[in-house]
């Protein structure tokens, strides 16, 4: 028993084990939700945290530690979201069409994402540090956390809020839009990639390449105009 602790100790202490948890832990997530067929509950990325969670708690695992093992793959949202410059080329003359509703679309869900979440964390008394970094729980990972850090917020708990965020956008996003019966596949597409981001334009990928291809116009238009107006909102409201 005291060799097995050793071992453990010791692969706990490599980068390597974590990144290779995360993959493993995706690729039998994704497995799921493809025998599933795709549904919204069975998220590869929540599927992932309910397998890599435990773990880290049961071996008593810090973050920073699993962080520092997986943050491979957080350097790679990077040229992920530079990537989605493809399908946006193959739309291109529907996103011509819908450039003034985009816009406005934009404006009032960013301003939504950020405004609510600071208003409802004052209503319920959070401390400031807490209140900035749920500022920019809706826009990319590394954008929200550049955001978080530069305006005194914890980055750890603005990647929980971005992952909890995306998760809950990609979950929702079919039924709710379904009930509400908007079939406007740009309009379901814009929607959840300013609300959810990365994880919430993969999920309109899998439903329909149209939502895919708007998702992805969505999120990278709401880093921007996060990174400008989430401070501001930050200025104004505390």
């Amino acid at each position: 028993m005291t060799d097995v602790t050793e071992i453990w100790s010791y692969l706990a202490a490599r980068p390597l084990l974590w990144l290779t948890c995360t993959v493993v832990a995706y690729l039998v997530a994704d497995r799921i939700s493809l025998r599933l067929n795709r549904h919204p509950v069975a998220n590869p990325v929540l599927l992932s945290v309910l397998f890599i969670a435990p773990l880290l708690w049961l071996s008593g695992t810090p973050y920073a530690t699993y962080f520092d093992g997986a943050q491979f793959i957080h350097f790679l949202l990077g040229p992920a979201t530079v990537a989605l410059a493809v399908p946006l080329h193959a739309n291109l003359a529907k996103i011509r069409d819908s450039v003034l509703p985009l816009i406005a679309a934009l404006f009032a869900g960013s301003l939504a994402a950020a405004g609510s979440a600071i208003v409802i964390a004052m209503a319920f008394g959070l401390p400031d540090q807490v209140i900035v970094s749920i500022s920019p729980k809706s826009t990319t990972a590394p954008v929200a956390l550049g955001v978080s850090e530069a305006l005194g917020g914890s980055p750890t708990l603005t990647a929980v809020l971005v992952i909890l965020t995306g998760i809950t956008g990609a979950v929702v996003v079919t039924p709710l839009m379904n009930m509400l019966r908007i079939e406007d596949w740009r309009a379901r597409g814009f929607a959840v990639g300013v609300a959810a981001h990365g994880i919430g334009t993969a999920r309109a990928f899998q439903v329909n390449e149209t939502a895919g291809a708007f998702a992805g116009i969505g999120l990278a238009l709401n880093a921007v105009l996060t990174s400008i107006l989430a401070p501001i909102l930050v200025a104004l409201l505390l």
